[in-house]
């Protein structure tokens, strides 16, 4: 095999062709899985693709937290775009190299477009922060163009720290193994490849951990303790419960999206206990699930998005119908 060679501060730095990803080698029934992940892909870009259209050809739903569900569907069908059909053409065509330049791109996708998601929970929490608990202002304070605001400093934000940490990873040098225990080309698994100091890079990953993790959890557990604060300062019952129930879905996937991350990427990342096959496989699920269930759990359940999409549905049908009779 031969290895591309560049020179950085005097020092060889050797780039193999590629890595060849191994993380389901060693699973069994692991064609159930990919079948499995097909259909989770499959429902991915259905739904989040009619929540696109449907707030996009519906003025009536261009409002800040139309705007904030769009940009989760957006992400979602990006994330899982980046992995499952990677992991299905491992199985399929039992091909499981990926070029170097290749694997930083979906190191950098994955990685950016996870952090996006994260984000993206975390401004919805915002939007219902500012709904509950100043509903007077609410219009003046989260108005369409705040929003627009919000979104794209996250974008930018994450764009940049990610396109950083994958930008350091070709100061490493890979002399020995290339193949990478996991689902896809991950951060931690790469550089623990290298023949070389790669003290930067792990230092960057934890820093990553508490920009993609810590950062919105904080902010999203602020964001509801101020939102319990106002709904137990409410006057009647019926009222609490309303505030409450806008909030259930959200809760849904904070809770969906954040523990098995959480939980894999701390015990994993820094105490190593959990066992490789099981990391490999509890994240890639923990990646994978979240964006699908996203826009049946929260997107569809909004009642202005649901009215307008089943209106959609039942246009298509009866059109359908009515060609059907026509000679």
């Amino acid at each position: 095999m031969s290895y591309l060679r560049t020179v950085l501060n005097d020092s060889v730095i050797i780039h193999p062709p590629g890595f060849y990803i191994i993380g389901f080698e060693t699973f069994p029934f692991i064609s159930v899985y990919f079948i499995f992940l097909a259909f989770v892909y499959v429902v991915t870009l259905l739904f989040n693709s009619l929540v696109i259209y449907v707030i996009t050809f519906n003025h009536c739903l261009h409002t800040p937290k139309c705007l904030a569900i769009v940009n989760l569907a957006v992400i979602d069908i990006i994330l899982n775009s980046c992995l499952i059909p990677s992991m299905i053409k491992v199985f399929l065509f039992k091909d499981n190299f990926i070029p170097f330049n290749l694997c930083l791109v979906q190191m950098f996708v994955y990685y950016a477009f996870g952090t996006l998601e994260s984000y993206a929970l975390a401004i919805l929490a915002y939007d219902r922060l500012i709904a509950i608990c100043f509903p007077l202002r609410h219009n003046s304070i989260n108005t369409l163009r705040s929003m627009s605001c919000i979104v794209g400093l996250s974008w930018c934000f994450g764009l940049g720290i990610i396109t950083f940490s994958t930008s350091i990873m070709t100061r490493l040098s890979f002399c020995n193994s290339v193949r990478v225990f996991s689902y896809f080309c991950d951060y931690a698994p790469v550089f623990r490849l290298a023949c070389n100091d790669y003290t930067l890079q792990w230092a960057v990953a934890s820093l990553l951990t508490f920009l993609l993790l810590a950062v919105p959890v904080t902010f999203i557990v602020v964001s509801y303790v101020s939102i319990l604060v106002t709904v137990f300062r409410m006057k009647t019952l019926d009222s609490r419960v309303k505030a409450l129930a806008t909030c259930v879905e959200h809760i849904i996937l904070v809770a969906v999206y954040y523990i098995p991350i959480m939980t894999i990427f701390t015990i994993g990342f820094y105490l190593r206990l959990i066992d490789p096959d099981q990391r490999v496989l509890s994240l890639s699920m923990a990646s994978c699930i979240p964006p699908c269930l996203n826009p049946i759990v929260y997107s569809l359940k909004t009642k202005e998005i649901k009215i307008r999409a089943l209106a959609l549905v039942r246009k298509n049908t009866i059109s359908t119908d009515q060609s059907k009779i026509k000679p």
